[in-house]
């Protein structure tokens, strides 16, 4: 049996579509928006049209780890936690540089992985309050376009009382982003160029990804977005600078990580990224107006560009290394405990007595 085969096996009808006529549907789980006939699938290879009807992933994982949040990453939520993550396989993309092309192109690459085991939603929350997280994320594929599964992830989640995120491509549409609304709680978009040029080589469209950061910030989800930074890819001055006046003109609040590039998969001509290239790319950042700008992939080398500081009186509030928090002198409220500003994030972590009554649930259970 072919991988297609399986992964077929482990489906349900999807919610995000709609009919086109005849056996035709239209799937809006992401920005290209697929018109599918019966018997084919979309451009992200595991969404297919049944008969009129659109399957999707469902009650699986590839991949399920425990990190800190802050790998993720997200540094303006809940810092110093752990987070729970899961992936299946497939994505609506095909960048040359993916680090985890081993899931993401498992449709498309013969030498991808091809492991995965089916899984229930209550199993994935059991094991996150076992390991003592306080939030769940997909990530590793894109979330997008297993967004059905997700969800149905999501709700035991937050009747666990945990928090829920997304890390993606940011290639979404307004109805999967309404979809979403009620049970994420975070969101981290990879922007990883400003020239649509570029996007078309990575298999999508600038476009789609700049409504969409409109639109989930304007929709209140807590957002960061993160731009790997390639040598002769996206890292000259002009692109970084539009990019990050881009978020600033969304919200100078945006946290915006610029992270180290090193070749991998199809992508092995340019060289590694250094401290000085993210040194340079945060020193745009902050002249385009932004904030909170972070430097990442190279711990202890980018001296205080992991750290969290007050906008207004520039004392440190969250000291980090690497994936590592040391202090984090935050107000429960998320303010600066010398001047009061408030720091923009999403400091709370799930309400103690709902983990607590669902970790009872379980032991039952199991």
């Amino acid at each position: 049996m072919t991988l297609a085969e399986q992964l077929a096996l482990q489906t349900r009808e999807g919610d995000l579509y709609e009919s086109l006529g005849g056996s035709r549907i239209r799937c809006y789980a992401c920005g290209h928006c697929c018109p599918i006939s019966s018997g084919f699938a979309g451009v992200c290879k595991v969404r297919f049209n049944r008969g009129g009807k659109l399957m999707v992933p469902y009650g699986y994982v590839n991949a399920l780890h425990c990190d800190p949040i802050e790998k993720k990453p997200f540094y303006h939520a809940l810092p110093g936690t752990r987070a729970l993550s899961f992936g299946l396989l497939g994505c609506d993309l095909h960048c040359g540089y993916c680090q985890n092309w081993v899931s993401s192109q498992a449709l498309r690459d013969v030498r991808s992985s091809l492991d995965f085991r089916e899984i229930s939603p209550a199993e994935i929350v059991g094991l996150a309050l076992r390991q003592n997280a306080s939030s769940i994320i997909s990530t590793y594929n894109e979330p997008l376009i297993t967004s059905e599964w997700a969800v149905a992830v999501f709700r035991e989640a937050r009747r666990a009382g945990l928090t829920t995120g997304y890390v993606s491509n940011g290639n979404a549409t307004p109805q999967v982003l309404e979809y979403l609304r009620p049970w994420v709680d975070l969101y981290k978009v990879d922007l990883k160029s400003f020239d649509d040029r570029r996007y078309h080589e990575l298999g999508g469209r600038l476009a789609p990804i700049l409504d969409s950061i409109a639109r989930i910030h304007s929709m209140g989800f807590w957002l960061e977005v993160v731009t790997l930074v390639v040598p002769g890819f996206n890292d000259s001055d002009a692109e970084l600078g539009a990019l990050a006046g881009f978020l600033a003109g969304i919200s100078p609040d945006i946290p915006w990580h610029v992270t180290a590039f090193y070749p991998t998969y199809k992508m092995t001509g340019p060289g590694a990224t250094t401290a000085r290239m993210l040194e340079r790319a945060a020193s745009i950042g902050r002249a385009a107006g932004l904030r909170y700008v972070y430097a990442g992939n190279l711990p202890g080398s980018v001296g205080e560009l992991e750290n969290t500081n007050c906008p207004n009186c520039r004392t440190l509030l969250v000291e980090r290394s690497g994936f590592e928090v040391f202090q984090n002198r935050l107000t429960a409220d998320g303010a600066c405990p010398d001047c009061q500003s408030a720091i923009p994030g999403f400091w709370r972590p799930g309400p103690r007595r709902a983990r607590e009554n669902f970790a009872t649930i379980q032991e039952q259970c199991d």
